[in-house]
């Protein structure tokens, strides 16, 4: 049996002039109920995470919990050694002196919470990602030097070809892709 190649679309990115136009347009897109949208600009557009619905990140949270993981594992750390497994009275000091603990606890804390942001950060955006479908958009390298682009993913539930098309070209598009991936079907 030959498998059978299968064409499946990414869904349609259009590009704009401006990051006024792109907010207007990404504002539009969102209003008419399209939640599997992205956008592309090759620097930070105010009103733009608002106008394609982002909510708050988990990342915060996530590094909260790294810099609780890291306070609280140093401490206990230090506990364990100098109570527990090694205990060993100097001059009639206590075995428990938590003040002397505070510096390595913080910089655990901080290590932790550093290394969380990064490696959160890394898998909540899917990095590192060395191709993705949008990539094959005409013009698509103009998006970190001055284009602006959005796109409206196949796999939104209001998605329709041709629907998304006008809603984009009313949009002042001025150019509209179907960009789209070879799969192979299932056998």
């Amino acid at each position: 049996m030959d498998a059978v190649a299968e064409k499946t679309y990414y869904g349609l990115v259009a590009e704009y002039e401006s990051a006024e136009d792109l907010v207007r347009a990404a504002n539009a897109v969102y209003d008419e109920g399209f939640r599997d949208i992205d956008a592309f600009a090759p620097f930070p557009v105010h009103g733009l995470p608002e106008a394609l619905g982002f909510e708050d990140s988990r990342l915060p949270w996530m590094i909260f919990v790294g810099g609780c993981t890291g306070g609280l594992g140093g401490f206990a750390l230090q506990w364990w050694v100098s109570a527990g497994a090694y205990a060993h009275n100097v001059g009639g000091r206590p075995l428990f002196s938590w003040p002397a603990f505070i510096p390595i606890t913080f910089e655990c804390t901080v290590l932790f919470s550093a290394l969380t942001a990064v490696f959160g950060m890394f898998a909540l955006n899917k990095l590192p990602m060395p191709h993705h479908p949008v990539f094959e958009t005409p013009n698509f390298n103009r998006a970190s030097q001055d284009a602006f682009f959005l796109a409206v993913e196949s796999r939104d539930p209001l998605y329709d070809p041709e629907a998304v098309r006008t809603l984009l070209e009313k949009t002042s598009a001025v150019n509209i892709s179907l960009v789209g991936q070879e799969e192979e079907a299932d056998w």
